[in-house]
């Protein structure tokens, strides 16, 4: 099953970083979403420090934004769901 990480417009980009780091250690891919303007800003922000972190190791990562439909307190709402990769260089 593929990690979903959920980021808030008050999320600390470096601790999402390191939490996408961490899993994709182990792990090839996982799901970043997040909520308006925000919360994407927070999401992208992660995602670039976190491949800071990853080049290190000789790998790299890829990050596809897709749209979601996600239930919030009985209201359908529209995030936007970035698939992060792991790959070898």
């Amino acid at each position: 099953m593929v990690e979903l990480l959920k980021v808030r417009n008050n999320s600390k980009p470096n601790a999402v970083a390191g939490a996408i780091a961490n899993i994709l250690k182990t792990q090839k891919e996982l799901k970043v979403q997040a909520i308006g303007a925000g919360s994407i800003n927070q999401a992208i922000k992660a995602i670039a420090i976190a491949r800071s972190f990853i080049v290190l190791s000789g790998k790299d990562l890829s990050c596809i934004p897709i749209f979601a439909e996600v239930m919030i307190e009985n209201q359908c709402k529209t995030a936007i769901c970035f698939i992060v990769k792991r790959f070898d260089k």
